[in-house]
This record gives structure tokens, C-alpha cells and sequence, in this order.
């Protein structure tokens, strides 16, 4: 990557943190004027990057964006969250999101011929996880419930991570065990079990070491953090060396951190609050996944959307729009009945649904493996995720307001309504 690549991308980023508030009013989303800024610098305007001569940094970028989310995300969840039978996250992850793999590769098979029944199914769990980071007014409007607000959280820290087992087996299978490529069983091996253990691990002892040093007075606050991020990274190069997954380690890491720092009882220097709440010292961990995530979707807009848009055809714009209707809304509808929430509610949930960096990595790597239909695989997930970019964003804010006034209105109706459950 050029220097001038470099100070156009410090430009935008730090152009965008200058007005982020007064954007955050509006229906423009970071990650639309990351895309748009990208599409800017690339091969369609500028020509500052190039997915050929750039394609080890992005992705480098991609991925580590994506297991600093996965460690992050995993380290908020708390097992509380998930023990109610009732609770909406369940609901999301246990039904949810098997029925919106097995409809999209419904949908896939009818739309995009030529590929085979793994490369679909690679496609349909490449589009199952959402990314709340697209339409994050839907989750942080305080006129939505907590409930639902929470629901879409959890669904999306974790959704991402349960998905990837699936990914990797679909992937093994498409490959065939062909030119060196991990048979299904060897995947299943070293991608859950092996990657699982080696992040169980470097989450627990990456605990109990941050632990046992904050309650001595043995580091700075500052220092603390720094110990924090060397968690996944190390998870993540773990299971690289034996040939595993590094997000399902830094992911399993995450859990267990999380598990472990919870559990401590507060001592001098200790950042872990009583409560149970996410640690504070994942928060230069938490910033930096930001920042990572940003620059993500800027490479993504100026060397990997842009040629992809080139080629597009038809089937791959509606395959995109069905996935983010009614692939999702579907099994969101079905994974709510029974639960007693309105119908406005399972529409609101069952739309902010957006797919993002999750699906942009898995795809990138498809892309790489060189599957059969590898072009088309990769493009349908291109275009998916630039589509959700531009509709969850552009309808975050005015379909939170809308959603707010109908629950504030149903409530004063109905002081029972299910929607106002306490929730996180």
C-alpha cells in the first residue's frame, strides 16, 4: 500500500471522527462513508489501492478486525444472558440461525446455478451472522426496548462465532481434501476442538494473570490493556501454527476471559466491576477493533467492491436483497412465535439484521481456497454486504424512531407487554 493510500486513509478516518456525532443524528452510518470513501480511493476514482498488489494487507486487516470483535463481542456476553429458556438471544442463536442457513441455501440453489451443494451452503453461513455495527441506532436508541435492544446485541456478538464451525466444515467439504486442502473431519478436529481448547486456554491463563497482577499493584491501568490485546492475538497465532481456526480461538477466548474476569472479586486496582458487567480493560481492545473495523470497510469499498460491482448480474443483486428480507425474516418470525412479542417487534427485529465484516472475511477467504464458483461465491457476499451497508444505515435512525413511538404508544395501552421485560 502506497504512502499516499496511507494519508487518504488517515484523512477519512480522521474526517469522520471529527463530525462522528453530528453524523450519528442522521442516516448516514460510519460504515457508509467508509464504503463510499473507499470506492472513492480505488480502482473506480482514485486508484490508490489495488486488491491485486494489496491483497496481503487486506487481508490482514479483515481478519484481525474480525477476531478483535469476536474476542470483544464474546467478552460481553454473560451466561446469565443465555440461561433464561425464554430469552430472546436464545431464541436468535438456537433457531434463528439454523433456519436462516437452511433457507439461504434454499434460495441459493434456486438462484445461482452452477454451484455445488457445499459452495451453496458456503454461502448461506457465509450471510447467517449479522453485524449490529451496521444499523447501530437500532441497538443504542433508547426509545427501543431493552429488551430488543439487547436481544440484537448478544445476537450479533455471538451469532458470528457459532457460525464459523459450520463455515469451516462447508468449506472442507467444498475443497474435497483436494490440493492440500483439510479434509471435513480433519477441519471438524482442528477447527472446534483443537482452535476451542488452545482459546479456552489463552483466555483463562490471560485472566488469571491480569488477575493476580492488578491485585498485587504489579502493572499500570495502561499496561493492563496492552496484556488484554495480547490475548486473542496469541490465540489467533496459536492456532495458526497447528493449522486450526484463529477466530474460533480468539472467539473461545473471549468467553472465557469474560467468564473468568467476572468472577473475580473486585481488588485494589481492579477494573472488573461488581456487577457483573463486561471488564473495562477490553476497552483499548474494544477501540482499536473499531478502528480496525473502519479501515475494513474503507479496503473493502476501494479494492473489493468496486471490481466485483463490475461483474454483477441479476441473480446476485436479488439473491442479496432476498438474503437480507426474506432469508432473515423468516426464520426470525419463526424463531419468535410463542414468545409473546407484537408483530412489530419480530418486523423490527427480523429487518435489522445487517451482514458485515463477518461476511466479508468469510468470503475473502472462499475467495482464496479457490472453490469452484469461487468468483461467483465471493461476489453474491460482496454484494450482500454492500447493499445491507447502505439499507441498515440509511434506515437505522427513522426506523428506531418509528419502532420507539409504536412501543412507547403499545405500552401505555398495555403496561404487561412483553417487550418491556427487563433486560440488560
Amino acid at each position: 500500500m502506497n504512502s499516499w493510500a496511507v494519508i487518504a486513509a488517515g484523512a477519512v478516518l480522521a474526517g469522520y471522527a471529527a463530525v462522528s456525532r453530528k453524523l450519528s443524528t442522521t442516516a448516514v452510518s460510519g460504515p457508509m462513508v467508509f464504503v463510499a470513501c473507499g470506492l472513492a480511493v480505488g480502482p473506480l476514482g482514485l486508484d490508490l489501492v489495488d486488491r491485486a498488489r494489496d491483497a496481503e494487507v487486506t487481508r490482514a486487516l479483515l481478519e484481525s478486525a474480525l477476531s478483535l470483535l469476536l474476542f470483544c463481542g464474546a467478552v460481553a456476553v454473560r451466561r446469565r444472558d443465555l440461561r433464561r429458556e425464554r430469552a430472546l438471544p436464545v431464541r436468535l442463536l438456537a433457531a434463528g440461525l439454523p433456519l436462516t442457513m437452511a433457507l439461504g441455501w434454499l434460495v441459493a440453489w434456486a438462484l445461482l446455478p452452477g454451484l455445488g451443494l457445499w459452495e451453496l451452503a458456503v454461502v448461506a453461513i457465509a450471510l447467517a451472522p449479522t453485524d449490529a455495527a451496521l444499523g447501530q441506532r437500532a441497538v443504542s436508541d433508547r426509545r427501543v426496548p431493552a429488551l430488543v435492544r439487547h436481544g440484537l446485541d448478544v445476537e450479533s456478538g455471538l451469532n458470528d462465532g457459532v457460525a464459523l464451525p459450520f463455515f469451516l466444515l462447508a468449506l472442507a467439504a467444498a475443497a474435497g481434501g483436494e490440493h492440500g486442502h483439510q479434509g471435513p473431519l480433519a477441519a471438524f478436529f482442528l477447527a472446534l476442538v483443537a482452535s476451542s481448547a488452545i482459546g479456552l486456554a489463552a483466555g483463562l491463563l490471560g485472566a488469571r494473570a491480569l488477575g493476580a497482577s492488578a491485585a498485587r499493584g504489579w502493572s499500570t491501568p495502561g499496561w493492563r490493556q496492552i496484556l488484554v490485546l495480547t490475548v486473542p492475538a496469541t490465540a489467533y497465532a496459536l492456532c495458526a501454527v497447528v493449522d486450526g481456526s484463529g477466530f474460533i480461538g480468539a472467539w473461545t477466548a473471549g468467553l472465557a476471559f469474560g467468564a473468568v474476569r467476572r468472577g473475580t472479586a473486585r481488588a485494589p486496582g481492579s477494573d472488573v466491576p461488581r456487577e457483573g458487567g463486561a471488564p473495562s480493560e477490553i476497552e483499548f481492545t474494544d477501540r482499536l477493533g473499531e478502528v480496525l473495523t473502519a479501515l475494513a470497510f474503507l479496503v473493502f469499498g476501494a479494492v473489493i467492491l468496486g471490481p466485483t460491482l463490475e461483474h454483477a448480474d441479476w441473480r446476485t443483486v436479488l439473491y442479496a436483497v432476498l438474503s437480507l428480507t426474506v432469508v432473515r425474516a423468516v426464520p426470525v418470525a419463526l424463531a419468535l412465535a410463542g414468545s409473546g412479542l407484537r408483530a412489530p417487534t419480530t418486523a423490527y427485529i427480523g429487518w435489522f439484521g445487517p451482514r458485515g465484516l463477518a461476511s466479508l472475511v468469510f468470503g475473502l477467504i472462499a475467495f482464496e481456497e479457490g472453490l469452484p464458483g469461487a468468483d461467483l461465491v465471493s461476489g453474491v457476499i460482496v454484494v450482500t454486504v454492500a447493499l445491507s451497508v447502505c439499507a441498515h444505515g440509511a434506515s437505522a435512525a427513522f426506523l428506531g424512531a418509528r419502532y420507539g413511538a409504536w412501543y412507547a404508544d403499545a405500552l401505555r395501552r398495555d403496561p404487561g407487554l412483553r417487550e418491556n421485560a427487563p433486560a440488560r
